[in-house]
């Protein structure tokens, strides 16, 4: 199913939280909703789950408007960024949300099963739910929504506090979990890393605002403005072109030869084992350049030239 907000406003205590003319989540996609802390996340995400009301406007699942607003149930799944889990085990667990959504008794096995062997949670799946690690935990929040097969997959920060291995992992499974389980899926997350590995499309939201949407590799390479450009790891310096978005890596050493050209006074240098990196600023803006094994090392305090050969415009200064 599509989803879709239409004139969506979230007023919460006089103040405007999510402010949403019109957003669409294509039907079968993945997407991750970015932004920073505090920008309206995981409220447009408990919107779409039915939790929450609108002040103004709706919101359309298929030809569905769930939750408090419509009354319709909402034909999603979701799991929470915090695992809440009622006492007993794990299958236990499992089997209440299928239970819930009127599950088949005869098909409950079945998706259990199947949830449990792809997500890695076999081995816990008759262990006290409220005894796992975190990494255990995450698997079983997902494996719950997951084997609810819903038209709507909703996660809420979905690698957050779990160890750095679990996370590697999860990171790669996730994609392949999403494409046995899920059809049209939405994420939040404030990690950039994240956003582009587990989704392809991407939407940008600061402050309640949309402030871009569409394909994650297009928004990456021609952000619309300053904001927007930092949250993906650009840095933004400013030129006779006006501000130019510097991608991740994409300062080198060296004179332009038809590219911008800036000065970067050298603070420091970070060995990083097996690459040094330059740390400074050009102008007032701190810059981290990433040097080549065996390229020359300046010495802090030098002025360098350096050049940005993949940087792009930016259309509006923010």
């Amino acid at each position: 199913m599509d989803v879709a907000l239409e004139g969506v406003v979230v007023v919460r205590g006089g103040r405007t939280v999510l402010d949403v003319p019109s957003l669409g989540f294509p039907a079968g996609s993945t997407t991750a909703v970015f932004g920073p802390n505090g920008s309206g996340k995981t409220t447009l995400l408990r919107l779409v789950a039915g939790l929450e009301r609108t002040s103004r406007g709706r919101v359309r699942i298929g030809a569905l408007s769930p939750g408090p607003n419509g009354g319709s149930p909402p034909p999603t799944a979701i799991a929470f960024q915090e695992q809440v889990f009622v006492a007993g085990s794990v299958r236990r667990n499992l089997e209440l949300a299928l239970e819930l959504r009127r599950v088949a008794p005869a098909d409950r096995a079945t998706r259990i099963a199947e949830a449990a062997a792809e997500c890695g949670i076999e081995a816990v799946l008759d262990r006290p739910a409220r005894q796992l690690s975190g990494g255990e935990a995450q698997r079983v929040n997902l494996a719950r929504a997951l084997a609810l097969r819903a038209p709507v997959t909703l996660l809420d920060e979905p690698l957050s506090g779990i160890d750095r291995p679990s996370r590697a992992q999860l990171l790669d499974d996730l994609p392949r979990l999403l494409g046995t389980f899920a059809t049209t899926t939405i994420l939040v997350t404030h990690d950039r890393e994240e956003a582009f590995r587990l989704a392809r499309q991407l939407v940008v939201l600061v402050g309640g605002v949309v402030r871009a949407a569409g394909p994650a590799g297009a928004v990456f390479r021609a952000p619309p403005d300053r904001t927007v450009a930092e949250l993906l790891g650009h840095t933004v310096l400013r030129s006779g072109a006006g501000l130019l978005a510097v991608p991740p890596g994409g300062l080198r050493l060296g004179h332009g030869q038809g590219n911008p050209t800036f000065t970067l006074e050298i603070e420091r240098i970070v060995d990083m084992g097996n690459h040094p990196h330059l740390v400074g600023r050009v102008g007032d803006v701190r810059v981290d350049l990433r040097l080549d094994a065996g390229e020359v090392l300046p010495s802090p305090g030098e002025f360098v030239r350096v050049t940005a050969p993949a940087a792009v415009v930016l259309p509006r200064p923010d």
